[in-house]
Formats: structure tokens, C-alpha cells, sequence
């Protein structure tokens, strides 16, 4: 990411699907690379399956809260929190969803990326990755749509590294973490359902 270059992400979910996992790896990413991070947690998670929302905001930031139409992306480990969080989006915003099926969701005003997290972590006997599996997709995906080769935020690589540090003393854990970060990566949408061209 350029050191100019501010980045304004939002990560939604339910509790129980690794929010605030996800968004601690790209805050540590980004931290690795040198440059200032902020985040927030705005829904607590004290009941499994209860809405949980994530702040990160990676470049020069006094308030670690998004305001509504400043957000760069969304992340959506749940697709139904694209209605509840999208006017969080600013115009050109981009939307990475956990999404069965194809095409995006009516309520998307950005461009939609959707990926099957929870089949895939299903396919590869991984069933509580979907969290790694969007982050993969994402990281695949961001560097295609973004002036910024690193999509913004972060690399795959970093990602990779970070884990490789972060779960080096439970190799069962790291194993299954890298085989979900990459089935997301590898991932790629059928033919046909391009994401929404339509904006925030």
C-alpha cells in the first residue's frame, strides 16, 4: 500500500465465524508493513450467532469508527449483513461476500464478489474456515480492481507469513489455516456470474 494511500474496511459476520480473527490478521499485516492501523469493534460477540462488525482503518486516522459512505470495502463473512452494513460504502466501494448463490445480492449497490466459504470449508473438511476462505478470495481479488498491487491493504503473502508466525506452535491448526486462506485464494466464480457493475 502507498503511505498516502488511507484504506477504510468494514468485516461483518456472526458471532462465532472469526470477525475479529480476520480483521486482527490485516491489522497485523498492515502493522508489519510500517504503517499506522486502527480498529474497532462496535457489536459485541456475547452470543454466538449475534451480529458482530469490525473497524479497520490502515493510513493516517485519529477515530478507529468508519463513518456511513467512507468505507473502501466490505467484507461480508455473512451475506445478509450486506443490507445491514452497505451504507457504511462509498461510491466505487467494492463488496467481498459469503454468498452460495450466483450473482450478487439485490441489496448490493457495489461490485460484488461472491464466494461458497461455507461449501468450500464443507469440501476441504474445514468447516469452521469460512472466515479464511472470504479473506483468501479477497486478497486473490483486490489487486484486479485496485490501482495498488497489494489490493489496499495486504498481500496473500503477508497473510501467510503472519499465520506461519502466529500459529507456528499448533501445526494442526496452521495446516488447516493455510489450506483455507488457499482454497479461497484459488477460488474463481463461475462463468457467467461477473460481479454487479453497479455502485454505491
Amino acid at each position: 500500500m502507498n503511505p498516502t494511500q488511507k484504506q477504510q474496511i468494514i468485516v461483518s459476520g456472526v458471532g462465532g465465524q472469526g470477525v475479529l480473527f480476520v480483521t486482527r490478521l490485516l491489522a497485523e499485516a498492515s502493522i508489519a508493513r510500517g504503517l499506522p492501523v486502527l480498529t474497532s469493534e462496535t457489536h459485541g460477540m456475547a452470543q454466538r450467532g449475534g451480529t458482530v462488525v469490525s473497524h479497520l482503518k490502515v493510513g493516517d486516522f485519529s477515530s478507529p469508527l468508519i463513518r456511513p459512505q467512507q468505507a473502501n470495502g466490505l467484507l461480508a463473512l455473512k451475506a445478509e449483513n450486506i443490507a445491514q452494513f452497505g451504507g457504511y460504502l462509498r461510491p466505487g466501494a467494492w463488496i467481498v461476500a459469503n454468498r452460495a448463490a450466483a450473482g450478487a445480492p439485490a441489496e448490493a449497490r457495489s461490485a460484488t464478489f461472491c464466494v461458497d466459504a461455507d461449501g468450500l470449508s464443507q469440501q476441504i473438511d474445514q468447516p469452521r474456515s469460512g472466515n479464511l476462505i472470504v479473506l483468501g478470495f479477497a486478497l486473490a481479488i483486490l489487486p484486479q480492481i485496485s490501482a495498488d498491487p497489494d489490493g489496499g491493504f495486504c498481500t496473500f503473502a503477508d497473510i501467510k507469513a503472519l499465520l506461519d508466525v502466529k500459529l507456528k506452535n499448533n501445526p494442526a491448526r496452521l495446516a488447516a489455516s493455510l489450506q483455507a486462506l488457499e482454497a479461497g485464494y484459488r477460488y474463481r466464480p463461475p462463468a457467467g456470474h461477473e460481479p454487479g457493475s453497479q455502485t454505491v
